[in-house]
């Protein structure tokens, strides 16, 4: 298999470069290293992959650059690339985020219409959700993101279905709930927990640490992405990807203390707008269309996650 895999030096991106790389496929990243976090940290993230004679990066915006010949030859299309996180998607952030997360997408289902591609997979958010009526949550219940972030993964989800429908692109998007793991974003709660049980500086909890996610670690979403490119009757759906327990961030403090032997150092600060309470995925569809089942519980995954980020900070 040929994969073009977008956002490739990203949290999710990169890892999933080293599982195909490591199964043996052609792999072909294409990012752009926006500033939203450390381009040293993206460059670090594909250390691996690049020592891989089967890897190829292309250092290239979706936003303008010429996308025939970046599609040419691809088997599958990830696409992970996008402007994440809900606290920058208010105010003036909204035009980054649609910019990245709308327009990009609707570039890249363009040209995949007119290419022989077998599968496009979209990376989707939990946070179309928004604070859903019941848990866990189907993909057939009613989406209302209540961030920008939300609305515009939403609105590039409906793209794809649209271009799948329309133009036959075989596209499949899978709904991310709460990803953690080695190579994490250094913004996101996990990370920020760990690194202050390392070094003792200040994690600032927004709300009252009551608040309840779908943990999924970042190996059971590479394993979503791979099973979503081969299982035919994933072609044109939609798919909760969860990691099958949610937990508080009480439990998560609880599993970093564990790992590191000491707590965090913990203030408590104001909910956020477009934060939700709680997210939980019901994901039967998943297992039964994709043949998924998450494999990491969350204490296992928490300690995975201390090990990498102890190592890059020794």
């Amino acid at each position: 298999m040929r994969a073009l895999i977008t956002g490739a030096a990203g949290f999710v991106g990169s890892n999933l470069c080293d599982q195909l790389l490591a199964e043996g496929h052609e792999v072909v990243g294409i990012d752009c290293f926006t500033d939203y976090y450390s381009q040293d940290r993206k460059h670090s993230n594909l250390a691996q992959a690049r020592q891989h004679d089967s890897f190829t990066l292309l250092e290239a915006d979706l936003l303008t650059c010429d996308l025939d010949p970046v599609l040419d030859g691809a088997d599958v299309v990830f696409h992970q690339a996008g402007q994440p996180g809900v606290r920058l998607s208010w105010a003036d952030g909204f035009e980054t985020y649609v910019q990245l997360n709308i327009i990009a997408t609707q570039r890249l289902l363009e040209v995949a219409k007119r290419k022989p591609i077998d599968r496009l997979v979209y990376a989707s958010s939990s946070s179309v959700y928004g604070s859903a009526d019941r848990y866990p949550t189907l993909e057939t219940d009613v989406p209302a993101p209540v961030s920008p972030y939300g609305v515009t993964k939403l609105a590039a989800e409906h793209l794809c279905s649209l271009y799948h429908h329309n133009f036959g692109v075989p596209t499949v998007s899978l709904r991310y709930f709460t990803v953690y793991g080695p190579r994490q974003r250094p913004d996101m709660a996990t990370h920020r927990l760990i690194d202050s049980a390392l070094t003792g500086s200040e994690f600032t909890m927004f709300g009252d640490g009551s608040q309840i996610r779908d943990f999924t670690f970042v190996d059971d979403i590479v394993q979503a992405n791979i099973q979503a490119a081969s299982a035919p009757q994933a072609v044109g759906g939609v798919f909760n990807i969860g990691g099958g327990a949610a937990a508080t961030m009480h439990d998560v403090v609880a599993a970093v203390t564990a790992a590191a032997g000491k707590s965090p150092n913990i203030t408590f600060g104001a909910k956020v707008p477009g934060d939700v309470f709680r997210t939980g995925a019901d994901i039967s569809s998943a297992a039964e269309n994709l043949g998924w089942q998450p494999l990491v519980g969350l204490c296992d995954g928490i300690h995975r996650q201390y090990v990498d980020l102890s190592e890059q900070l020794a």
